[in-house]
């Protein structure tokens, strides 16, 4: 793990979300995210400044569609983000886990389990 996913890890273990839980590098379809609640169907992005690069930003952006198109709701942040205003991406950590559930692709992804397991960047 990076430094950034270190630390965010370390608090998102003790974030209280009821039964719910993070895994990281948890799989959805093809690909590994760095950390998602499936209960919440939430997935949480760090990235390096390379993400800022036009190939990373087109790959990026296929991920995300893939998994909004399954339901999950993507936050991406910055490693300097995680780094230097933990306390606001937890902010928006939480509220995206208090938000009520997307709706259903139709027709419905496989269960989570059976697979391993939407959005853009967001500043703090």
């Amino acid at each position: 793990m990076t430094d950034a996913e270190s630390k965010l890890w370390s608090h998102l273990r003790g974030l209280p979300v009821g039964a719910s839980h993070f895994r990281r590098q948890a799989t959805i379809g093809p690909y590994f995210v760095d950390f998602a609640c499936h209960a919440k169907r939430v997935v949480i992005e760090l990235d390096g400044g390379q993400h800022g690069e036009e190939l990373h930003v087109q790959r990026d952006l296929r991920r995300d569609a893939y998994m909004r198109t399954n339901g999950y709701r993507v936050l991406r942040f910055w490693n300097n983000d995680v780094m230097q205003n933990i306390e606001g991406v937890l902010e928006l950590i939480a509220e995206a886990m208090s938000a009520p559930l997307p709706p259903t692709p139709d027709p419905s992804p496989p269960l989570a389990s059976l697979v391993g397991g939407g959005g853009h960047k967001r500043r703090v």
